[in-house]
């Protein structure tokens, strides 16, 4: 049985009633451990589907259809969105710098996490806090728990926002283009992360991307989503070697020119 299950999803938002909506009618199944690439361009209803299942729309924002998050259903009124945000579904945003509290220090901003969501007593998450920064890889863990969000580079900062979203424990990590604005080393660094990180905890990622080279480098499934629908779903290495939509084969042809160029 799938872990997230997406059916008939759509997304609209006030004053849009003759417009296309921003998420139209999308279908979308993630299984446990397993991760799911949604690529598409800008705008195309990726974040939307995100925000839509953790209830996180912006003001005006409506969802309608069905998702269900291990068999308890997000949407709607009694929805289950807020109860499941953090330990059932982790987020890491677009981005990081936005996503963290700039007045905070970075191990009062992991270690609430798990105080909020797990319970964890105080002095155990700040440990926690601690060992997480080392698990994924920022140099000098114990003494960046001190600083700021600002005191760090765009690359530390994207580091210690996964931190923030695994110090939960989700089952289910979303990742909104995690590595837009990265130089192309630090981005290498952050999508091996990733994966070494989904293995080692055994959770689920569906991962947001406009890049369809990071999906192929971590991806089992890719959905291809355009204007709000999704266009095209297959295993990675079918969708890659030959794609049935007329812009999965656009969004290829894209990838094999900025390799050849």
């Amino acid at each position: 049985m799938a872990l997230l299950t997406v059916r008939n999803l759509a997304v609209r938002f006030a004053g849009m009633r003759d417009a296309v909506p921003a998420v139209d009618g999308v279908d979308l199944d993630v299984a446990e451990g397993e991760c799911v690439a949604l690529v598409g361009a800008s705008g195309s209803g990726k974040s939307q589907l995100l925000l839509a299942c953790t209830g996180l729309l912006a003001a005006g924002g409506a969802a309608t259809g069905s998702a269900r998050f291990a068999g308890r259903e997000l949407l709607g009124p009694g929805g289950a969105a807020a109860g499941v945000r953090g330990s059932g579904i982790g987020m890491i945003f677009q981005d990081a710098t936005g996503s963290l509290t700039p007045h905070r220090r970075i191990g009062e901003l992991l270690a609430e996490v798990a105080v909020a969501t797990r319970g964890c007593p105080r002095a155990r998450a700040r440990a926690e806090a601690a060992r997480m920064l080392e698990r994924v890889r920022l140099p000098d863990a114990g003494r960046h728990l001190r600083h700021y969000p600002h005191e760090l580079s765009g690359g530390m900062r994207q580091r210690v926002a996964i931190a923030a979203a695994l110090m939960a424990r989700p089952r289910l990590l979303f990742a909104d283009e995690p590595t837009t604005a990265l130089d192309p080393t630090v981005q290498a660094g952050v999508i091996a992360l990733l994966e070494e990180l989904r293995q080692d905890l055994g959770m689920a990622l569906l991962l947001v991307t406009h890049d369809l080279g990071v999906a192929a480098a971590l991806a089992s499934r890719i959905a291809v989503m355009q204007g709000g629908r999704i266009v095209e779903t297959a295993p990675t290495a079918s969708l890659l070697r030959a794609p049935q939509h007329p812009y999965s084969a656009a969004l290829l042809a894209a990838l094999s020119a900025g390799i050849d160029g």
